[in-house]
C-alpha cells in the first residue's frame, strides 16, 4: 500500500502543540507576577539575597518555580 504525500501531511498536521508562542506568553506572565510579588514585599527582583532572604522572598521564588514548571507543560499541551 502506497501512502500519498498529501495524506501523510494531513496525518502529521492533525495534532498541534501550543508551541513556543504560548510558552513565551506563559513565562511572561510568570515574570510579571514574580515582579509584583517582589515589589509588594519591598524588594527588587533579581537582587540576590542568598541564605539571608526573608520568608516573603522565598515564597515569591517558590511560586515562580511552580509557575515556570506549569509553563513547561503548556509547551507540550496539544491545541485543538
Amino acid at each position: 500500500m502506497r501512502v500519498s504525500l498529501p495524506a501523510t501531511a494531513l496525518l502529521l498536521a492533525s495534532t498541534a502543540s501550543a508551541g513556543p508562542a504560548a510558552y513565551g506568553l506563559c513565562q511572561t506572565g510568570c515574570a510579571g507576577v514574580v515582579m509584583a510579588c517582589y515589589g509588594a514585599a519591598g524588594f527588587t527582583w533579581g537582587a540576590t539575597l542568598g541564605a539571608t532572604a526573608p520568608a516573603s522572598i522565598l515564597l515569591c521564588n517558590s511560586a515562580f518555580g511552580v509557575c515556570c514548571a506549569t509553563c513547561a507543560g503548556v509547551l507540550l499541551m496539544p491545541t485543538p
